[in-house]
């Protein structure tokens, strides 16, 4: 009889908690053989680590981590995933939008021998900016880092044992946990699904974290950026030979004085702009170089309240 693993990371999701689990009740876990529930509270500063407990002493299948702080939801799946037990996991959303049943399909494609399960969106009813820009970045993932990388995208994904003990050896930080669950291989199989607009709560994927995750995605997967600043800079000497061959050539046919203080400075001022842009690309790959050297964990736990039925056979 296999188990099914069912990770969720919790930031500020204290009034959907309760929602969440009663959906799930009601739609999936009466038709799991066995399962397990992993909340991970990521540094919470409201009530969800409470609301956990609770859940946690209405079921027996529910287990509750605790992180030190906020680490952000990729390392917070990491941690669900490791503590979790089952021969598969899957990965949900606190946030309501993915009907609870899409879980079942994931499980049933891992019966007929998929390792990878990606929950891919064929349709998003949200805001239309949110969307703009959820689509923009999949299409700059696609264009650098991963052309199989779905158009809808994917957050949600249900993976193998195997496929588990492979992401607790990358070890990576400052990554894309989603990449790294494409990046592995294995029979993969995609599941398709509509997702809803939020309804209960408030979205805490602020602009700087959204950034952040394009920056992580590109830089530790792809080596486009290293290779367009080699571009660019051949680009930019060549364009510099052709004005320069340009310059003498108008001075001795014509006899245009060789003067232009104004656009002397542009260039430079350009050049000079370019090679701090260069530079700070550069100081992105060795702050992430410096921060991987100094094995830092991607996460800390503070604490483990496990699935009653342990503590109990621990009696």
């Amino acid at each position: 009889m296999s188990k099914l693993s069912i990770v969720i990371p919790v930031y500020y999701n204290a009034d959907t908690l309760e929602l969440l689990y009663e959906d799930m009740q009601k739609k999936i876990l009466h038709k799991l053989e066995e399962y397990e529930i992993v909340f991970v509270d990521d540094g919470s500063g409201d009530d969800s680590w409470e609301v956990m407990n609770r859940l946690r002493d209405r079921d027996t299948h529910i287990k509750c981590v605790k992180l030190s702080r906020n680490f952000g939801e990729h390392a917070a799946l990491l941690a669900g995933l490791s503590a979790s037990t089952g021969d598969c996991a899957v990965t949900k959303q606190a946030d309501l939008q993915e009907d609870s049943t899409l879980i079942l399909e994931m499980y049933e494609s891992w019966k007929r021998g998929n390792k990878v399960v990606l929950a891919v969106r064929k349709e998003r009813k949200e805001n239309p900016v949110k969307v703009f820009f959820a689509n923009l970045y999949y299409k700059i993932i696609r264009g650098m880092v991963n052309k199989n990388m779905p158009a809808g995208g994917c957050d949600c994904y249900l993976v193998d044992r195997k496929v588990i003990e492979v992401l607790e050896r990358l070890d990576e930080k400052n990554s894309s946990l989603t990449l790294q669950v494409m990046w592995v291989g294995f029979k993969t199989d995609m599941i398709y699904f509509v997702r809803q607009d939020r309804e209960v709560g408030k979205s805490r994927w602020t602009l700087s974290k959204k950034v952040k995750l394009v920056f992580d995605s590109v830089m530790s997967f792809s080596y486009f950026p290293l290779r367009f600043m080699s571009g660019l800079g051949i680009a930019f000497n060549i364009i510099a030979v052709i004005l320069l061959i340009s310059i003498f050539v108008e001075k001795f046919t014509k006899g245009t004085p060789i003067a232009g203080w104004a656009s002397l400075m542009c260039v430079m001022l350009c050049a000079s702009g370019l090679l701090m842009l260069m530079m700070g690309i550069l100081g992105e790959y060795i702050w992430r170089t410096l921060d991987a050297a100094r094995t830092r964990p991607p996460y800390i736990v503070d604490e483990v309240k496990e699935v009653r039925e342990e503590e109990n056979s621990e009696k």
